[in-house]
């Protein structure tokens, strides 16, 4: 993935990729294919603003991916879709 999201824990950037997915309505692995081409168009569009500039944030900085991951909400809506 292009940006600082490729210094990120992969395991991580997974994970934030099937809960983006699922909520966007786009399947994980086309969805880091856009955005590893810098494509964020499929993303974007099915966004609220607020939220879009939101995903840009989180893309823009790794650490704060990993911070949201960590976090017990996080765990708990991954472990919901996941189940």
């Amino acid at each position: 993935m292009n940006n600082n999201i490729a210094n990120a824990d992969p395991k991580k950037v997974g994970e934030l990729l099937h809960i983006l997915g699922a909520k966007l309505g786009i399947p994980p692995e086309q969805l880091e294919k856009e955005l590893s081409e810098g494509k964020f168009d499929s993303a974007l569009k099915s966004m609220k603003p607020d939220a879009a500039a939101k995903f840009n944030q989180i893309l823009k900085n790794p650490k704060l991916a990993e911070q949201i991951m960590s976090a017990p909400q996080a765990q708990a809506i991954y472990r919901k879709l996941t189940s």
